[in-house]
């Protein structure tokens, strides 16, 4: 949707000029109801001098409303005939030998879906930083992270041998019939992140493996109703829409509960269970701990919390678990009081 024209042409000579033409059966090019005039009719010029030198190749699916990038990506899916179908932004550009060892993998199992680590292009000079081999994972804001490589991957020497990861980026490559058969993407999330997050869990039960291509990404904030229709939050307050399809999809895929997917998927995620309230940099547990910083989702990541010594001094941060070794004070009860006075808790962050 209103991605420039020639960062589209990009991605289009890319994948011709890039992908062995026995493999390339069709691009489906999805736009969800732009609304710049050069994504009109002057794209569709475009396309058809693209089919002029490669009969048939390229397809168009226009919106005539604005349905959101998952959707538009289920219409690419929808709009396909190739036994494998990759899914993929419109501002990539493919490197050279993207495509075969993918197919090569999802030839040997049907069933697993293939992840890429991308590489950035710089936007000022085109210049390519290269990004580390890991797998994909996730926060509890639904960001997308990397994991990295277990020890055994390291111990294979060879950079191709696929890695199993919890996640999958948003880009990916599957079997056409299998993504379907487990119900594609869920059209409800209508904003960039977190319908990747749903897929690598529901994939989860079905061999979830990644391997890499060579691509960019472009980072969005995460709405709050794509996170609630992740976690199905019933009492959110939040209309995250309906979800009973994907109610009735997780039960005839008979998925595993979510408890399981941390414990046997996903180990390194740390359940937050007990926040109870929470700002930008501050939570609040039920059981009484004050965390400052980040929301943290891994076992690496180091909590501060607030502390007190019991000895009349200024309370200060201390890492929580130095905190609980030190026998420090550090669980605060709140309430709700009538009175003439509040006390401020102020926090200076440093550079």
């Amino acid at each position: 949707m209103n991605e420039a024209t020639s960062i589209i042409l990009r991605a289009i000579t890319s994948i011709i000029n890039r992908t062995p033409s026995h493999l390339l059966k069709e691009i489906v090019l999805v736009d969800d109801c732009s609304s710049h005039e050069e994504l009109k009719e002057p794209l569709e010029e475009k396309i058809k001098r693209y089919n002029v030198k490669h009969p048939g190749l390229l397809k168009l699916v226009r919106h005539q409303r604005r349905e959101g990038l998952t959707q538009a990506r289920i219409s690419g899916w929808k709009a396909s005939s190739a036994d494998v179908v990759a899914i993929l932004d419109a501002h990539i550009e493919v490197n050279r030998g993207w495509s075969e060892p993918i197919l090569s993998r999802i030839k040997e199992d049907r069933t697993v879906i293939i992840s890429p680590v991308f590489d950035n292009i710089r936007f000022d000079d085109f210049g390519l930083i290269p990004y580390i081999e890991a797998a994909d994972g996730f926060d509890w804001a639904l960001w997308c992270l990397y994991e990295p490589a277990p020890q055994d991957w390291y111990a294979l020497k060879d950079e191709t041998t696929p890695i199993q990861s919890p996640s999958i980026m948003g880009i990916f490559a599957a079997n056409r019939e299998f993504l379907g058969a487990i119900g594609v993407l869920d059209g409800g999330m209508n904003i960039y992140g977190g319908e990747n997050v749903e897929l690598g869990i529901r994939a989860s039960h079905t061999h979830l493996e990644e391997r890499f291509i060579q691509d960019t990404p472009v980072p969005s904030p995460v709405p709050e109703v794509t996170v609630s229709r992740v976690a199905r939050l019933q009492n959110s307050g939040i209309d995250f829409g309906d979800v009973s399809a994907r109610k009735e999809l997780r039960k005839k895929l008979n998925c595993k509960s979510f408890d399981w997917y941390i414990k046997n998927v996903y180990p390194n995620l740390i359940p937050q269970m007990n926040i109870v309230a929470y700002g930008t940099l501050v939570f609040y547990h039920s059981t009484g701990e004050i965390y400052v910083g980040g929301l943290h989702a891994r076992h690496s990541e180091v909590d501060r919390c607030l502390v007190d010594t019991g000895q009349e001094e200024v309370p200060f941060l201390e890492k929580c678990d130095e905190a609980i070794k030190k026998g420090l004070n550090m669980l605060w009860d709140f309430g709700q009081h009538k009175n003439n006075y509040s006390y401020c808790a102020e926090l200076q962050i440093e550079a």
